[in-house]
């Protein structure tokens, strides 16, 4: 007699699964509640006690650890050895496992999960079949995958049994599964632990999307999200309209979201390939749009724009004279969202903008290995500034300040940043000099001076920047100081009369 053993948390499926092997006279073994479920559905099963001679015990802990088990599903059909070691101990073969786990990620996401909880949630014994039946998958099926159920029975009902090269595709779904549900255990209690830099970095993702292509079109690429998602990220955002989301709109998505949770009055990002092109902020939505387009009238064109407030219509009629990629926001007004719809390419999505903290660490990808490192996310304290010009800003130029320096954070180095109190109005990115950026920023801020200060993400080496912008209008700059060389620039931003603040920090983004 052929053998199933079938033993799942997620029952889907699982009954008419049953159903159909037993009508190809293949005999059910199951445990707890699945063996439960399919008494009830009036499908004959044997307990794992029946096959064992064991007792469950342990309060279920152990069960299916047992010889007449693994022995079933690790005896390979084509060594005398093995079948003689069977007949001598009474092991029957398992031609099949349908298994998946204790639920321990659904568990970890509970807000008040005890340490305890999650210990219980660990799985042991179907890990332990899983990985016996998929190292076996000469001989054995093995499904861990409600979708695959159908797959197994089509191949079943052709008469010629499964085919290897479905055995063995299964076996390696199932050592994706185990290494996934090992890696949530791992990090969840490496978090308890509070151990920084382990010896071993395991991490999983799910795959939420397969992508057109990456970068170009030339690359292949797809989209995976934390097994355990971050509610604060592109990743999260609902699509309401558009076109499916590339690889490039979802690193430019990134990018803005991660400006935008700088600032808590009503903002809108406007970014264009990673920087932003218009910061805007204002008492309204409205008006914050405003300042943003009119930061960069022209890099806008093509670009995301992100808004942590409730886009309306006012706004919407707006941006519906744009060429825009796309449009995130908490959410859009019914007007609003039926003015942007009408536009069929134009992506909008909807995020909540509530947990827009995460201590998450950022891991970057370089050829043969990743970088891991906490995200900038420092709290700035603008009360620990120091001023190091002989000048003191005003008030005015301190929000300024206070404004650029949030922005700035957020541009590739070396970044440099004009600003007002509430808009950018010229920003220079990712120059091999500090120099070259001054006066892209200064350049774009042409015309638009008036109340403008400058911010670096970076000290200045040499007092040329310092010069240069003094020489165009700038009255106040802010930058981290730390460079050998301050005393140069100090002496230089007091030669104008420009005011010159150090905040410490550094904000390199490359």
């Amino acid at each position: 007699m052929t053998r199933a053993l079938i033993s799942v948390s997620d029952k889907t499926g699982v009954v008419e699964f049953a159903k159909e092997l037993v009508q190809a006279g293949i005999e059910i073994i199951s445990t707890g509640g699945t063996r439960k479920a399919l008494i009830e559905a009036e499908i004959p099963t044997l307990s794992i006690d029946e096959v064992t001679g064991f007792p469950e015990m342990m309060d279920g802990r152990v069960k299916t650890l047992h010889p007449k088990i693994h022995g079933g599903l690790l005896a390979r059909r084509d060594l005398t050895s093995h079948l003689t070691a069977m007949k001598e101990q009474d092991i029957q073969p398992i031609d099949f496992v349908c298994v998946n786990l204790y639920p321990f990620k659904e568990t970890i996401e509970k807000p008040a999960v005890t340490e305890a909880e999650a210990i219980e949630n660990i799985d042991i014994g179907g890990p332990s079949m899983l990985r016996s039946a998929a190292k076996n998958f000469a001989f054995v099926t093995v499904v861990v995958d409600p979708k695959d159920y159908a797959l197994v029975l089509a191949e079943i009902k052709s008469g010629q049994g499964t085919s290897l090269a479905t055995r063995k595709q299964l076996a390696a779904k199932v050592f994706r599964h185990t290494a996934a549900y090992d890696a949530l255990i791992a990090d969840y209690l490496t978090k308890q632990t509070a151990d920084s830099e382990p010896e071993k970095l395991t991490a999983t993702y799910d795959l939420k999307q397969t992508l057109r292509y990456g970068e170009n079109s030339h690359q292949t690429a797809a989209f995976y999200q934390n097994a355990l998602p971050v509610p604060y990220s592109i990743a999260s955002a609902q699509q309401l309209h558009g076109k499916a989301l590339s690889y490039n709109n979802i690193k430019d998505a990134d990018a803005a979201l991660r400006i935008i949770r700088e600032f808590a009055e009503p903002t809108v990002v406007a970014l264009k390939h990673m920087n932003p092109c218009g910061i805007g902020s204002a008492p309204t939505i409205s008006e914050a749009y405003q300042f943003a387009y009119e930061a960069d009238p022209t890099s806008i064109f093509g670009g995301i724009l992100v808004a942590n407030r409730e886009i309306d219509l006012a706004t919407a009629e707006e941006l519906h004279k744009l060429f825009l990629e796309i449009v995130i926001a908490p959410s859009f007004s019914k007007e609003a969202f039926e003015v942007l719809a009408s536009k069929k390419n134009l992506r909008l999505l909807t995020l909540d903008f509530s947990e827009q903290t995460s201590n998450q660490p950022e891991v970057v990808a370089v050829l043969g290995g990743l970088l891991v490192q906490d995200q900038d996310i420092i709290e700035e304290i603008p009360t620990e500034w120091e001023v190091a010009t002989d000048r003191q800003p005003t008030e005015s130029e301190l929000k300024a300040l206070a404004f650029a320096w949030k922005a700035v954070k957020h541009v590739k180095s070396n970044a440099i940043v004009v600003a007002n109190e509430h808009q950018t109005v010229g920003v220079g990115a990712g120059q091999m000099n500090r120099v070259g950026s001054v006066k892209l920023a200064l350049e774009a801020a042409k015309g638009r001076m008036d109340g403008a200060v400058l911010a670096s993400d970076a000290y200045f080496p040499m007092d040329d920047s310092v010069e240069y912008a003094a020489q165009h209008g700038i009255k106040a700059i802010i930058q981290p100081g730390g460079s050998i060389r301050d005393n140069d620039s100090i002496a230089m931003a007091n030669k104008y009369g420009v005011a010159m603040v150090f905040t410490g920090v550094r904000h390199f983004r490359h």
